[in-house]
């Protein structure tokens, strides 16, 4: 049987729950029907200090829902091109999150190795930013069982203007094989 995610799994360690994710599926309904994807791809921004996420900032009107409550999602738009899927993490009030980088479809050719093709096919916009991960929305996550097998661990992707401690923090995490 199929297990929602729900908020008591992100209220946990931000690194725990992109390496957690990996493996798990990201569930769209879109028109009625539904596609599942399996996460292959992750990364962890966590909290204030962690100079390559926005909250490094403060709270702004673009990162408050960072702020806010975990299971959450956080959209934004990138080079005004691409959007970016995160779901918050942790306690409320401490700025969190994981960006979604890559999933698959089981037994098919569909590969989207990028947040922005992530997005993209999933027709994820602004309209899900602050909405729970939950059936209601269109979009959630679901543990279907399934081996997560051996995580690779990596710096994040672009973030080079954090400094080289953050750019160097390997808090991208990616599997293989599924």
């Amino acid at each position: 049987m199929d297990k929602l995610l729900n908020e008591k799994f992100f209220n946990q360690d931000t690194s725990l729950v992109a390496q957690e994710l990996l493996g798990k599926f990201l569930v769209r309904n879109i028109n009625g029907k539904e596609i599942a994807l399996i996460i292959t791809e992750t990364e962890a921004y966590d909290g204030p200090n962690d100079k390559a996420s926005h909250a490094s900032k403060g709270k702004t009107e673009r990162t408050k829902v960072m702020f806010g409550k975990p299971g959450i999602f956080y959209v934004y738009l990138c080079y005004g091109m691409h959007y970016m899927l995160n779901i918050v993490t942790r306690e409320k009030e401490y700025p969190a999150a994981v960006l979604i980088r890559g999933v698959v479809a089981q037994n098919s050719s569909i590969v989207l190795n990028g947040p922005g093709k992530v997005t993209k096919f999933l027709k994820i916009d602004k309209n899900l930013n602050t909405q729970k991960a939950e059936k209601k929305s269109g979009l959630w996550f679901e543990d279907r069982g399934m081996q997560q097998g051996k995580i690779q661990k990596t710096p994040r992707i672009g973030v080079a203007y954090a400094g080289p401690l953050w750019a160097s923090k390997k808090l991208r995490f990616m599997i293989q094989n599924v």
